[in-house]
């Protein structure tokens, strides 16, 4: 079951409350408070590893806790740390605060993590309220709360190549000839309810990986269909492959295919259809392909590679196209996720995590 979109609710933990003691020891007749600080409140922490795929944990544990921070004791023993309760979610999870729209994490490279609730500082004993007038004071102070959020976690997959084309175009097929992906494939538009991502792997070469991005139509830029849901998922590749219809089963025309695919693009995103791109055009063994094939090759100065995906036709000229097309590009700098602001608290490398 694919998921790329959840509402959950999550609480940090409270801090723990500070004790008051007073030490009562042989030969120590003013022994003075020894009461102990209460421990730090657990944190919720949002962490993006490279083995999920779908945030469907989410869809069906929609409320997270972290665990409170234990109170002080005497003899000024700190209260023990909350544990932190770790999520982990796909890479290219976006962490929003439903009620004021604050993106408060873009996790777009494995093992980045954003802290989505910060739990509450532990409350003081009483032997930090000794000064030089009160020498036995009974004051303490409770733990803060933690803080509690509705978040609105979406995600738009990661690929270094996003396949784009109409419904039934054949991008099913096209990501199961060349990669290790085995995606649903059927004679009917929309086989295709959510992306796909395969990964190219090639002796002796760098694997890359390929997104196949359900069928885009007319409109859905306005949303039209599931416009948005499939859109947003181009906005991280980084190069497109258009996959065109060449035999025009559907009565239509790969020019005219080609020219809305890219409208469609830049009204969702400007910009969006102006990345790297080739062509491939498919299903050339139907009667209508080569001459569309010869009007394509005259409009468009992309690289257009020709192919019938079903025979696999051309595979390894593919492949080729796509590295080389890669190749070409700025080797990426993801932005690593900042949480709100700098931590408040020191760092905890001895408290337990909880999956």
């Amino acid at each position: 079951m694919f998921v790329d979109r959840a509402t959950v609710t999550v609480s940090a933990g409270d801090g723990g409350k500070g004790c008051c003691s007073f030490r009562r020891e042989k030969f120590v007749p003013y022994g003075g408070p020894d009461g102990g600080d209460g421990g730090l409140g657990g944190s919720v922490i949002f962490r993006a590893v490279a083995g999920e795929q779908s945030l469907v944990d989410l869809r069906f544990q929609q409320h997270r806790q972290a665990a409170a921070g234990g109170a002080g004791r005497s003899r000024d023993c700190h209260g023990a740390n909350g544990a932190d309760c770790v999520i982990n979610v796909p890479v290219g999870t976006l962490i929003v605060d439903a009620d004021t729209d604050e993106l408060l994490g873009d996790l777009t490279v494995a093992g980045q993590e954003c802290v989505a609730a910060r739990g509450g500082k532990g409350g003081l004993g009483n032997s930090r309220f000794v000064s030089s007038t009160n020498r036995a004071p009974r004051t303490t102070t409770p733990g803060d709360p933690g803080e509690a959020r509705t978040l609105r976690i979406e995600l738009k997959v990661v690929a270094d190549l996003g396949l784009v084309g109409y419904p039934n175009a054949g991008k099913s097929t096209l990501i199961g000839a060349i990669s290790q992906a085995h995606p649903k494939t059927a004679p009917y538009p929309f086989t295709t309810r959510h992306p796909n991502v395969g990964v190219v792997i090639e002796d002796d070469q760098p694997r890359f990986t390929v997104a196949d991005i359900p069928g885009l139509i007319d409109g859905a830029h306005r949303n039209v269909g599931l416009g948005h849901d499939f859109l947003r998922h181009i906005e991280r590749c980084r190069a497109l492959c258009f996959v065109l219809d060449m035999g025009g089963v559907d009565g239509r025309d790969p020019l005219d295919d080609l020219a809305a695919l890219r409208r469609e693009l830049d009204l969702h995103l400007d910009g969006l259809a102006r990345r790297p791109a080739l062509i491939v055009a498919n299903k050339m063994d139907l009667d209508a392909a080569p001459e569309n094939l010869r009007r394509l090759q005259a409009q468009e100065s992309l690289c257009i590679v020709p192919t019938c995906a079903e025979l696999m036709e051309n595979r390894d000229e593919i492949i080729a196209a796509m590295r080389d097309l890669l190749d070409s590009l700025p080797p990426e700098h993801p932005t690593p996720a900042v949480p709100r602001g700098a931590p408040d608290r020191p760092d905890r490398p001895d408290a337990p995590l909880e999956e």
